[in-house]
């Protein structure tokens, strides 16, 4: 299979990739960038939006808009200037930002935080302590804390059934298991299905029809793995570039899977010799994937 550069965004940190079908377009930000793009695949039509901060995740809602996590808070957006506040995520840990966020099968927008890895001017920040934990925000702007357990990187959000999620620890090179509780909101039974595999770091992931999850080997993995939700590997798919970062099924029949990368902490030139680092790339996997959960 080919995969091949679609869009050259030049991205800092591309992520969270939603496909918005009713509009036939994709929909992602740029953490360090404060910006969030669109890209119409069939027509080349491409178009980016300012953010008042760091913004780290973007879903669909059910009425069409988006639900945005920026630094600390969770914001309703219509596609304008306007970020619409609904809910501040540790308020008391002024260090910590929010990172991944996805909406569930539950309407709520999943988030995950961590201690703050990135300085005003945007460059890197160390990561000492595992400060972050995963939450949930619900429509009514309610946020509930889904676990006790600390992650120094919390990345992807998959759901095999909606009693089971599997989520990520960057830092620690670990994909987890939790079995969920619906009713009191609770993670619970906590298993490492992958550890220590030797390219590169769990970032976002994707789910097919088949049940598999896609996942993406960031900081030099430059690729994709796809593996079953017992972690058993079934195939590598190599990238043209070396931080893939999320990924989502698209097109008209959800048979293309779009996958966004960074350039976050690379050389001037390095990134002169390899200028489609940060770029938005595409390829046909063989396999389809689902629309995504929508907000509310």
């Amino acid at each position: 299979m080919t995969v091949g550069l679609i869009y050259p965004a030049e991205d800092i940190v591309g992520e969270s990739i939603v496909w918005d079908a009713p509009n036939r377009r994709l929909l992602w930000v740029d953490i360090v960038g404060k910006t969030i793009h669109s890209l119409a695949p069939a027509t080349g039509e491409h178009k980016s939006w300012s953010t008042p901060e760091l913004v780290t995740s973007i879903g669909l809602r059910k009425d069409g808009g988006a639900v945005v996590g920026l630094k600390q808070d969770v914001c309703l957006w219509d596609f304008d200037d306007r970020f619409r506040f609904l809910a501040k995520i540790e308020p008391d840990i002024p260090g910590n930002r929010l990172n991944e966020g996805v909406v569930g099968p539950d309407g709520a927008m999943w988030v995950g935080t961590m201690q703050n890895n990135i300085a005003p001017d945007g460059s890197p920040l160390e990561v000492t302590e595992a400060t972050g934990r995963l939450y949930r925000c619900a429509a009514d702007g309610s946020v509930a804390a889904l676990s006790e357990d600390l992650f120094s990187l919390t990345n992807t959000f998959v759901w095999p059934t909606e009693s089971r999620v599997i989520t990520a620890d960057t830092g620690e090179n670990e994909i987890y298991c939790y079995d969920y509780d619906a009713e009191h909101q609770h993670l619970f039974h906590r298993r490492t299905i992958v550890s220590d595999f030797d390219r590169g770091l769990p970032d976002g992931s994707t789910m097919d029809t088949e049940g598999y999850i896609w996942n993406c080997r960031v900081v030099g993995g430059g690729c994709l793995l796809r593996l079953d939700p017992d972690g058993n590997i079934d195939r590598v798919v190599e990238l043209p570039c070396t931080w893939p970062t999320s990924c989502t099924f698209g097109g008209e029949t959800l048979d293309v899977l779009y996958v966004t990368s960074a350039r976050f902490t690379m050389e001037a030139d390095y990134l002169e010799a390899n200028p489609i680092e940060g770029g938005l790339f595409a390829f046909e996997p063989g396999v389809t994937g689902s629309l995504p959960y929508r907000f509310g």
